[in-house]
């Protein structure tokens, strides 16, 4: 290459900021992206391994706190390790699996999603609010006709 088109490339680095002028700015740049990563790779691991738990200000609700359980992580064995499994099984196994610890089929009733549980407790009061109301019209109305009802 000649003398002209190495000047004209380095002209044009240089009007682009890849110049030699330019080499302490990129160098701060490059710490603080290391630093930014590394502040956030810092919060993620945090957020996977602490015992506080990562929004520990933040209220929660008593359903919640009882429900807790259900969102722990768990170590499960290696699948060919029978031991490990029998194991596993022994002491109860995964939270949602289809067999207990011993041997009975689960009901699902863990499944179910976490806001709607009181929700359906509600409703399930409500209902039983109104079938004895309705009930209790109907008893009163057949003793007003002279039937006996227990």
């Amino acid at each position: 290459m000649s003398e002209d088109k190495v000047r004209t490339v380095r002209e044009f680095l240089s009007k682009v900021g890849l110049g030699k002028k330019d080499r302490l700015f990129w160098k701060q740049v490059g710490k603080a992206l290391l630093c930014t990563y590394a502040v956030f790779g810092a919060a993620w691991l945090w957020n996977e391994t602490s015992p506080l738990g990562w929004w520990t200000l933040k209220p929660r609700p008593k359903e919640e706190w009882e429900m807790a359980h259900l969102y722990e992580r768990i170590k499960y064995p290696y699948p060919g390790d029978e031991e490990a499994m029998k194991e596993f099984i022994a002491s109860g196994g995964a939270i949602g699996t289809a067999i207990g610890p011993k041997g009975i089929m689960d009901d699902g009733n863990d499944s179910e999603n976490f806001p709607k549980k009181p929700q359906s407790k509600k409703f399930e009061q409500e209902s039983q609010k109104l079938w004895f109301r309705m009930r209790n019209e109907v008893i009163s109305e057949l003793r007003e006709k002279g039937f006996d009802v227990e």
